[in-house]
């Protein structure tokens, strides 16, 4: 079998670079010494980022068809390392403060991420299940990382136990579709099915994949997991696992459902809508009860979940036209948002919503970063969560407008809970009026995300045009 290495060039440099974080954290044993890991880290994701969008042009198969190389998977690998590169950034003064084990922290968030990218790039189920095995095990550890904080370790050990159940779930979906179908090969199972070929298993196992890959998207009614494991993991994993797992989750999404059942598009496409309301409703509607902070964005996060999915239903290229575009821009309004938490919670060692009380005059730029995230969730023009929203309801209006008005009613819904901490923020006076001082590369973050943000809403130009082509190619190439 012929490998060719020039496909794997980002798999390969991430491999290279955890295993090389680790190293030299067990040659620096220090402390004072390891906290130059983070600024290596980050050096050596801006290299890798370089290389994978310098090798966008470089596409094809390898390993016997069982890893792919196209415009979709490159896609997400920015995606997926942009979104790592900003966590890191953004949480240096948090991760010098709360985390002991540097080296096992930032080398997990790469192996976490090299998951990732196994995941979607898997042009079979075996690969596809192995990414998702090393994402998963690196959250785990990731999850309970503060080993002395009694809710860290509770959403490590409730992480670890609904992630096996989900696993199961998923690898007996699987197999039943492998069964069914006499292969494991995602293309070779759509010409199955394009032939005629139907097997009844076929359907129960694309029920068990719904629901396997429904916990990893935080999607109602699998979102048991998501508010606990949020507010107990270190902040800076709650961003990333916010993010880079759920877009690499609905990346897979798109590669199983798209591109192995599109033929049995009729036996899905409802269930998708019913996940998506559910999700929408759920999330929006328990958020109001939060006085948390991470909490309520965590049940944000599933209506998010829940707004993505609209573009699944449409299983055309505007729906994954959609689910690019949001998925991108939701990297910069959910980092935006967690660093600011991350920030507070580094100074006043709480997420309760009530110690935000005069974040506007302590922290200006937190507060402003922390308005404009939660107005782009909230889908407000001119930012770029409203063109996000429109690119995904716009592809469901002829066949499913029930869920296109839900879904507006709902976004309007979630501005009530995203104001409320707003409205602390700016009208409530704190309890200590000095300056919240930021450190200076959570500063250069929050600048990076606010500035996307604002760009992507008023200019969403480019990354529409970057993602409509990439959706035509993924549909030509099916």
């Amino acid at each position: 079998m012929n490998i060719d290495f020039s496909l794997l060039i980002t798999e390969i440099s991430l491999a290279i670079l955890g295993l090389t974080v680790f190293t030299l954290g067990l040659i620096l044993p220090a402390k004072s010494s390891q906290k130059g890991l983070g600024t290596f880290s980050l050096c050596g994701l801006l290299v890798i980022l370089a290389l994978t969008i310098a090798s966008w042009g470089n596409q094809g198969e390898t390993l016997g068809g069982m890893y792919l190389a196209d415009y979709f998977t490159s896609f997400f690998k920015i995606l997926s390392l942009t979104a790592l590169i900003l966590v890191i950034l953004g949480s240096k003064n948090y991760v010098n403060s709360q985390i002991e084990n540097h080296l096992e922290y930032y080398s997990t968030l790469i192996f976490a991420t090299l998951g990732m990218i196994i995941m979607f790039s898997a042009g079979d189920f075996i690969t596809l299940y192995l990414g998702l095995e090393l994402m998963t095990i690196s959250f785990i550890v990731l999850t309970s990382f503060r080993r002395t904080n009694g809710k860290s370790l509770e959403a490590g050990m409730k992480y670890l136990l609904l992630a096996g159940l989900s696993s199961a779930v998923l690898l007996y979906g699987l197999s039943l579709v492998y069964g069914a179908a006499g292969t494991v090969f995602i293309k070779e199972i759509a010409g199955n099915i394009a032939q005629g070929y139907f097997n009844p298993l076929l359907i129960v196992g694309l029920a068990m994949l719904i629901a396997g890959f429904g916990f990893k998207i935080s999607a109602a009614p699998f979102h048991m997991w998501a508010p606990d494991v949020y507010e107990g993991a270190p902040t800076p994993v709650t961003a990333f696992l916010a993010v880079g797992s759920k877009a690499a989750s609905f990346a897979v999404l798109i590669r199983v459902f798209l591109g192995a059942f599109l033929e049995m598009q009729e036996q899905w496409t409802m269930l998708i809508a019913f996940l998506a309301a559910l999700s929408m409703l759920i999330g929006n509607l328990t958020a109001f009860a939060q006085t948390n902070i991470k909490r309520m964005l965590a049940f944000s996060s599933i209506a998010q979940a829940g707004y993505i999915l609209v573009g699944l239903v449409a299983a055309n290229e505007a729906g994954i036209k959609g689910v690019m575009f949001y998925s991108f821009i939701y990297v910069f309004a959910t980092i935006g948002a967690f660093t600011v938490v991350s920030e507070v919670y580094n100074k006043t060692g709480s997420d309760d919503i009530a110690d935000y009380a005069g974040l506007s005059q302590r922290a200006p730029l937190a507060a402003v970063v922390l308005l404009i995230s939660m107005l782009s969730m909230a889908g407000i023009p001119p930012l770029a969560g409203f063109t996000g929203k429109y690119y995904l309801f716009i592809t469901v209006v002829q066949d499913y407008l029930w869920l296109v008005y839900l879904g507006l009613i709902l976004s309007m819904v979630s501005v009530y809970y995203y104001l409320r901490v707003v409205l602390v923020m700016f009208r409530d006076e704190p309890a200590d009026p000095a300056p919240l001082k930021l450190g200076s590369t959570a500063s250069l973050t929050l600048w990076l995300t606010l500035a996307a943000t604002l760009f992507l809403g008023i200019y969403p130009w480019p990354l529409a045009k970057l993602a409509n082509t990439v959706a035509i190619a993924f549909l030509a190439g099916l």
